[in-house]
């Protein structure tokens, strides 16, 4: 396999689009990591960021059909404590977007992966597992569970939160768990969502409706470990009973599809994201709760950075600090998007009167105050953008000052 440059190890979501991103670039490209067996039911929310990269790759329209704009995203206070925020209404309208971006089955999209991975010239596909990572200077020797070994250039772990890649490189990882299980399920509804997301501050975490195509929308319900055990073993109609009172019945009867999960809530960071002839994307670098669609978000945010160091190929040869410039680049995103994730999750869970009060403040302001409501929504479509447009802004008075 001489002509490999770069090994994605990993074939979820974030490790198939690195491995197309990469390819089209102009780089050698190996695919390594089981084929997914059962059914994910669950959906992921793209950014505009996000689906302008994926339109660059040629796969959006593919894609589109399957989709649903996300035009307005709501924030309602669920809870039944003390201090109450307000509620707070985002409309992509006001920057200009026809959506803040784009709600997809998981389903869907590793259909239009797999395929455009198949038609790839540039990607062989290795339907096996790593059995172990070797980073050297000049390569990184990953051996493979049907015995063959490789050299690469560059070694990608998308590999997930076990990461194979990641501890060959000997980088450590943090980990931290909630008392939260997060019901994932899809549901039609009686009254047309009209492309609104609304989320439901509760108790013991959000409520997340959002828009799919018609009339039906996805939910992440985050409960106690106990109440998500009582909700799946429910029949479908006292479930769907269940989700509306929730809801408030802002959309009407509701009606649970067959195919509710649960799954438990965690968090990971690595120390490093790189090092070396090795860089970690996806849950192999970062996850945490399912708040604010930022996952997979932010694993194409490490892929675009890939692309950025190592894309176009043109002769060039892979550094072997590769790694390390991957992760001083990603560093400030990452960290910034974890923590924020963490505070807003705990703010939700605590009974602390004060830290109350700074969340129903925050969403006061938000609503108040339209140039921070902006800059806000800017930063949650695309990291940096809210600060490069106002700064933007203030550059003809700067001007006008100097001169």
């Amino acid at each position: 396999m001489h002509d490999v440059e770069i090994a994605v190890v990993g074939h979820g979501l974030a490790g198939s689009v690195a491995a197309l991103a990469l390819a089209r670039s102009g780089r050698k490209v190996a695919l390594i990591g089981p084929t997914k067996s059962g059914n994910d039911e669950r959906t992921t929310a793209l950014m505009d960021q996000s689906i302008r990269f994926m339109d660059r790759l040629g796969l959006w329209q593919q894609i589109a059909p399957s989709s649903a704009g996300l035009q307005v995203m709501q924030i309602i206070d669920g809870t039944d404590r003390l201090l109450r925020a307000p509620p707070a209404q985002f409309r992509a309208a006001e920057l200009g977007l026809s959506a803040f971006g784009y709600n997809i089955p998981n389903r869907a999209l590793s259909e239009v992966l797999e395929s455009a991975v198949a038609a790839e010239a540039n990607i062989r596909r290795m339907d096996t597992t790593v059995e172990k990572a070797e980073p050297a200077n000049d390569k990184v020797t990953l051996t493979l569970g049907d015995g063959e070994s490789i050299d690469v250039a560059l070694a990608i772990g998308a590999d997930g939160r076990n990461s194979i890649l990641r501890n060959g490189a000997g980088i450590d990882v943090k980990k931290w768990a909630y008392p939260q299980s997060a019901v994932v399920l899809n549901f039609s509804h009686e009254i047309p969502h009209g492309n609104v997301s609304t989320e439901f501050h509760t108790e013991t975490g959000p409520f997340t409706q959002v828009p799919l195509p018609g009339r039906r929308s996805s939910l992440v319900w985050v409960v106690t470990p106990e109440t998500a055990e009582r909700l799946l073993a429910l029949p479908l109609d006292q479930l769907s009973l269940e989700v509306e009172r929730r809801m408030q019945s802002v959309l009407g009867k509701v009606e649970v599809e067959p195919g509710a999960q649960s799954w438990p809530l965690s968090s990971l960071m690595a120390k490093r994201f790189g090092k070396g002839r090795i860089a970690l994307v996806g849950e192999a670098a970062h996850a945490f709760p399912p708040i604010g669609a930022q996952g997979l978000n932010l694993s194409l945010r490490d892929v675009m950075t890939l692309v950025d160091l190592v894309g176009d190929a043109d002769g060039r040869d892979i550094a072997a600090d590769t790694g390390d410039r991957f992760e001083r680049r990603r560093r400030p995103d990452i960290m910034t998007r974890t923590f924020g994730v963490d505070l807003l999750n705990r703010s939700l869970l605590s009974d602390f009167l004060p830290m109350q009060l700074v969340r129903a403040g925050g969403l006061h302001l938000l609503t108040g105050i339209s140039p921070l409501r902006n800059l806000l929504m800017r930063e949650g479509v695309e990291p940096g953008r809210g600060f490069r447009d106002l700064l933007q802004t203030f550059k003809p008075s700067f001007k006008r000052k100097s001169a």
